[in-house]
This record gives C-alpha cells, sequence and structure tokens, in this order.
C-alpha cells in the first residue's frame, strides 16, 4: 500500500486533464443509469479495498463537520459542543467546521478511528462514489482520486465501462 500511495499523486496528476475532461462531459450528459453503475463500482471495489491498510484520508485531509456532527461527536466524548469545538476545530476560508490538525486527531497508529461509530457523515460517505446523482460531484472527485486509491480505481474503471 506505501508504494501505492506514494505513486498515487503523480498518477492522478498525469490523469486528470482527461478527467477533467471525460466529467465535463458526464455532467451534460450522464447516463440514465449512472447512479446504478457507480454504485456497483463502487461496492466492487471495496471489496477489494480495504481502508485499514491505508488511511490516506485521514493522515492527508480532513472532513467538514456539520452541526449535526459537532453534537454527536461532543456527545460522545462527553465534551459540550464548544468545549469540542475550541479543542479539535477551527473554521476554514468558507466558514466551515473543519479539523484543526491533519492528521486527524482521532486516527490511530493502527488507523482505526477512535470516533468511528461517530464519524463525520463526510468520512462516513468519503470517498463519495456511491452518492446518487454523482455527476454533481466532479469538483471533489478530482481531488479525492489523488487521495483515495479506490476513488481513483473507481474512476479509471468508470471510464471504460461510461463511453462519452
Amino acid at each position: 500500500m506505501k508504494e501505492v500511495l506514494k505513486d498515487l499523486p503523480q498518477k492522478a496528476k498525469e490523469k486528470h486533464s482527461e478527467n477533467k475532461k471525460f466529467f465535463g462531459k458526464l455532467r451534460k450528459k450522464p447516463p440514465k443509469n449512472l447512479d446504478y453503475i457507480m454504485q456497483e463500482l463502487h461496492n466492487d471495489e471495496f471489496q477489494r479495498t480495504d481502508c485499514l491498510s491505508c488511511g490516506n484520508c485521514c493522515r492527508t485531509t480532513g472532513p467538514l463537520f456539520t452541526n449535526n456532527d459537532i453534537v454527536r461527536i461532543s456527545k460522545h466524548l462527553r465534551l459540550k459542543p464548544q468545549m469540542f469545538i475550541e479543542q479539535y476545530l477551527r473554521i476554514d476560508e468558507d466558514q466551515d467546521y473543519v479539523l484543526q490538525t491533519v492528521p486527524c486527531s482521532f486516527l490511530g497508529p493502527d488507523n482505526y478511528c477512535s470516533i468511528y461509530e461517530v464519524r463525520p457523515k463526510a468520512c462516513r460517505e468519503f470517498p463519495h462514489t456511491d452518492r446518487k446523482k454523482f455527476q454533481q460531484i466532479s469538483q471533489l472527485t478530482l481531488k479525492n482520486v489523488s487521495i483515495c486509491p479506490a476513488a481513483y480505481n473507481i474512476v479509471e474503471e468508470m471510464k471504460k465501462q461510461i463511453k462519452l
């Protein structure tokens, strides 16, 4: 996995313009069965991919925290929401709550998440490759293929299956 992660940013960079062009076409004319195709590609890839052997998303990026996330996680940690915010979060340039530091404070050395059962929505849904109306998140997906080997593989397979 270390070798895959070392090569991933370069591989994603090499595919960036091809992917951007593909997603541009996909946004204009998505296949009627796109959600079904993406669900299948996502499920197939995650039969092969073990996130615990990777953890790159948690080491290199931070999720957005919704108000619901903050309430749920702070309750789990037995902190008042404001204390949780002060200890772990900051407001970014888009006025969203994000982690103060990366890698994630809740990531263990074994790639296990100490708040897994109450993790933020953004973490539960990452890399968002099984999302409905997938064509609407192409900018996010372009970013995620350089972080997540599974997202990279899903996009490569998607381009083979969907001829635009």
